[in-house]
């Protein structure tokens, strides 16, 4: 079943691997946290969250649950080469990034605190 016929929920995770982009075109467009809280809002999310310590954070921004549905959900790829999670197969993922300050990089293993997040990045992946 892919998610985007009849009311398409939102994929969301923090980043995505891009050794699973197969496909012949992905768009990759900027956005805004308003946009992506608004769609979330509508649709509601599957989330593969991948980093519990800024989860949290990234759900009050939100407004929304992205507690993902299984612990540490692993992306597939669909026959087509769009991304699948739990049986599902999207045609659209978002991104929500946090921003740290300049030139900081946490240690190997290093839990980043939610104090330590500036603001957060928005990216919209479109497979065509």
């Amino acid at each position: 079943m892919k998610a985007n016929e009849g009311k398409q929920k939102v994929l969301i995770g923090n980043s995505f691997p891009f050794s699973l982009i197969r496909c012949k075109r992905l768009i990759v467009e900027s956005g805004a946290v308003e946009a992506l809280r608004n769609v979330l809002t509508e649709a509601g999310a599957v989330s593969f969250w991948g980093h519990e310590n800024t989860r949290t954070a990234a759900e009050t921004v939100l407004g929304v649950s992205l507690v993902p549905r299984t612990e540490r959900p692993a992306l597939t790829l669909s026959p087509e080469k769009r991304p699948m999670l739990d049986g599902e197969e999207f045609d659209t993922c978002w991104l929500l990034s946090p921003d740290y300050p300049g030139g900081f990089r946490p240690a190997v293993g290093e839990e980043v605190s939610p104090d330590q997040i500036e603001g957060w990045h928005v990216l919209k992946l479109t497979w065509q």
